[in-house]
């Protein structure tokens, strides 16, 4: 009896010990599918939809899904997809994110699935690519969902698959992407724990891939200034108070906040002004000038500074030239920094270059680009990571850049992205035994 109770025991023991999955069988199970996500990419690359219209692109992807048994919602912040891997264990819950809208671009590339879509962005019929990675991502998550559901019963806890609208921005009098997603609790019901997500990178070499602690992108505010003077014939400028060399002023002006009031040791920020309007005659001096910009920070310090400092300059150097100045800030949408959480990054970092390889894993700098996933790291850790597209023969200053026509990236990358989002899933679901 105590023999076969010995047994039993050692069953036991050997049972527990194989239910966490061998992370090499892993990455053996994500070679075994890359050609079939190189599949889902160039259907999505070919078929490509704007933001919140991804229609069809969510009905495709809600398909593949429900073929896992997986439990689907849809019509998340209008055309999301969100699924939930339950598996019937104890354990954290883990969230995978990948963006599925693309530009108001006409591709330049000669590809087998090039894009000749078209579609309707603010009024206008204008074509339809993406420009920016957003098929390779819908593609590398639904592969990490093969894989997981693949190895489901070796698995404890959740983990949600999010597939979101529109991170490219809502069209004009509508709202969407990220941050409507969290007010609509896909952060809940589940409750989850932590978040990933990763973006493909044009410039960056295919097998590596790039992280950081801290903020990686930057928020994004854009804002207006209305600056209203005196009208006066052009050849009599005594007798206006003049708006455009106020705005000319101005946009200097602000530029002086970056260079002599921000800490650039600690991160960089931006001001840039994209659009003034005023007059529309040479010999007219106009009653008002309208200037749109954005501003781009990466900590909450020099944001707040920010927020604080341009309505001063603007109002000084307008009082200054007997003008009126209205600031608008933010305009209409702000996204806020995309920070990667340092002890949850401190954690995935051994799980990210055991993946890649230790020499394939590139500490980065920030960039000043914006990422509507900091909606999600707002309210859970998050760790955003870029993952290499750039075939390895082509320079970095030959690579297409992201949001132009002759973005492309190679097939080759996206087997990475796939291996690091199950793998980081797998390391925080068995982080706490």
């Amino acid at each position: 009896m105590k023999k076969l109770a010995l047994v039993f025991l050692t069953s036991l023991c050997s049972f527990g010990a194989a239910a966490e999955p061998d992370r090499d069988e892993l990455m053996a199970l994500s070679q075994s599918i890359e050609s079939q996500v190189i599949e889902w990419r160039h259907h999505f690359h070919e078929f490509p939809e704007l933001s919140n219209r991804e229609f069809d692109t969510a009905a495709y992807i809600e398909k593949f899904l429900r073929s896992l048994d997986l439990e689907v919602t849809t019509g998340v912040a209008k055309t999301g997809v969100v699924a939930v891997l339950d598996t019937g264990k104890p354990g954290p819950v883990v969230a995978l994110r990948a963006d599925m809208d693309g530009l108001p671009v006409l591709e330049q590339n000669d590809l087998p699935y090039k894009s000749v879509q078209r579609g309707e962005f603010n009024g206008n019929d204008v074509p339809v690519m993406h420009a920016c990675g957003h098929d390779t991502h819908m593609a590398m998550l639904m592969g990490a969902a093969k894989i997981l559901v693949d190895v489901k019963d070796q698995l404890r806890g959740q983990i949600k698959f999010i597939f979101q609208p529109a991170e490219e921005g809502a069209p004009a009098g509508e709202v969407g992407g990220a941050e409507v997603m969290v007010k609509e609790g896909v952060l809940n019901n589940p409750d989850v724990d932590v978040i990933f997500g990763l973006h493909i990178s044009a410039d960056t070499d295919v097998g590596k891939v790039r992280y950081k602690a801290g903020g990686v992108m930057a928020a994004v505010d854009p804002f207006k200034v209305v600056i209203t003077g005196k009208q006066a014939h052009g050849a009599y400028p005594w007798l206006s108070v003049d708006p455009v060399t106020t705005a000319a002023q101005v946009i200097m002006g602000l530029q002086t906040i970056v260079s002599r009031e921000i800490k650039l040791l600690d991160d960089a920020a931006v001001v840039t002004i994209g659009s003034i309007h005023g007059g529309n005659r040479s010999n007219i001096i106009p009653n008002e000038v309208e200037l749109i910009g954005t501003i781009r920070t990466l900590n909450p310090e020099a944001r707040e500074h920010m927020y604080e400092a341009i309505p001063r300059k603007v109002k000084g150097i307008a009082d200054s030239m007997r003008a009126t100045a209205e600031v608008t800030l933010p305009l209409d949408y702000n996204y806020p920094i995309t920070f990667n959480d340092p002890d949850l990054m401190a954690q995935m970092l051994p799980t990210i270059q055991r993946t890649a390889g230790e020499e394939n894993a590139l500490l980065s700098k920030a960039v000043t680009g914006a990422e509507d996933f900091s909606f999600f790291q707002e309210k859970v850790p998050g760790v955003y990571l870029w993952v290499g597209g750039k075939p390895i023969d082509v320079a970095p200053e030959d690579a297409p850049a992201h949001h132009t026509p002759e973005f492309v990236v190679d097939d080759a990358g996206m087997k990475l992205g796939v291996d690091l989002l199950t793998q980081m899933t797998v390391d925080y679901l068995f982080s706490e035994k």
